[in-house]
C-alpha cells in the first residue's frame, strides 16, 4: 500500500509539471488571422518608413518593379519566424529575379535557415513566391555574435535582376510572418534588459491625421509594435518544466529501488541458537 501511495503522489507531481508545458504548446493569438481585416495595404520605401505588421497578418501593397518595399514586425525570444512573400507580376514581362531580405533591430542582415529567399520568374509567369525561415530568436547573445535577438525585424522585398524595359511595371505583393515556438531547446542562460526596438518609424496614418489637426509636430516616434502578449522576460522556458519532470522521475526511481531492495524488514531465516 505504501508503494501505491508513493506512485500515486509521483504521478500527481508529473501531471502538475506537464500542465504548464501543455499550455505553452497551445497556439498563440498571433497564429490566428483574425486581424487580417486591419492588415496594412501599403509598404514603406526605407527602414525609417517601414510599415508595421503583426505576426499572423497578411499585408498587401502595390508598387513598381525596381522599388524597395519595407515592412517591420516583432519577434520574441524562443520564436522561429518564417517570412513569406508573393509577388503578382504583370501579364507581359521579361525574366525577373526577386529577393526578400530580413534585418534585425540593429539592421544586421539575418541569414535564412531554409526557404527560397531568391527566385527567378521566367517571362510570362504570373507570380513568384518567396520564403525565409530565420534562426530561432535568442533571449541573449554575445556582443560580437550575429544571433537574432528579441525586437523589431525588417523585411525588404525587391527585384534584384530586372531588365530596363521592365522597370516601373506595376506589381502587387502579399507578405505574411508566422512563428513557431521552439521553447526550452533554444533557451540560454541570460536575457536582454530591453528588446531591440531602436529604429525610428513614421507615425501611423491615424496618428498623422490627428497630429495635423492638433499641431504641426512631425517628430518621429519609436516603433510601437510588440507581441500581443508583450515581450517575454527571457528567464522562463519549458526547460524548467522538463527539469522538474526529470527530478520527479529520479525521486520515483529512488523510492522504487529502495522499496524493491529493502526486503520485508525481517530476516528470512533465524540463525541457530537465536
Amino acid at each position: 500500500m505504501r508503494i501505491t501511495r508513493v506512485l500515486s503522489a509521483s504521478l500527481l507531481m508529473l501531471g502538475l509539471a506537464v500542465a504548464p508545458a501543455a499550455a505553452d504548446s497551445s497556439p498563440t493569438p498571433t497564429d490566428s488571422a483574425s486581424a487580417d481585416g486591419d492588415a496594412p495595404t501599403r509598404a514603406g520605401t526605407s527602414f525609417r518608413t517601414a510599415t508595421e505588421i503583426e505576426q499572423g497578418q497578411t499585408a498587401t501593397a502595390s508598387g513598381s518593379t525596381g522599388d524597395y518595399l519595407y515592412w517591420s514586425f516583432p519577434a520574441d525570444s524562443g520564436q522561429r519566424p518564417t517570412v513569406k512573400a508573393t509577388v503578382k507580376l504583370p501579364q507581359t514581362h521579361a525574366t525577373e529575379t526577386w529577393q526578400i531580405d530580413v534585418y534585425d533591430g540593429l539592421r544586421r542582415r539575418q541569414s535564412c535557415q531554409y526557404g527560397s529567399q531568391t527566385r527567378t520568374a521566367a517571362a510570362g509567369v504570373a507570380d513568384v513566391e518567396l520564403a525565409c525561415t530565420l534562426r530561432t530568436v535568442r533571449a541573449w547573445s554575445e556582443a560580437w555574435a550575429n544571433d537574432p535577438l528579441p525586437g523589431t525585424y525588417y523585411l525588404r522585398l525587391t527585384a534584384v535582376g530586372v531588365g530596363t524595359a521592365d522597370l516601373g511595371l506595376p506589381v502587387s505583393t502579399e507578405v505574411r510572418v508566422d512563428s513557431k515556438d521552439i521553447g526550452g531547446s533554444a533557451a540560454v542562460d541570460g536575457s536582454m534588459a530591453e528588446p531591440l526596438v531602436p529604429g525610428i518609424a513614421v507615425k501611423s496614418e491615424a496618428d498623422e491625421d490627428s497630429s495635423r489637426d492638433a499641431s504641426k509636430d512631425d517628430s518621429p516616434v519609436l516603433s510601437a509594435i510588440e507581441p500581443e502578449d508583450g515581450w517575454s522576460s527571457g528567464w522562463w522556458s519549458d526547460r524548467w518544466v522538463w527539469t522538474a519532470i526529470g527530478g520527479a522521475l529520479a525521486a520515483l526511481a529512488g523510492v522504487g529501488g529502495y522499496a524493491l531492495t529493502r526486503g520485508s524488514g525481517r530476516p528470512s531465516r533465524v540463525p541457530p541458537g537465536a
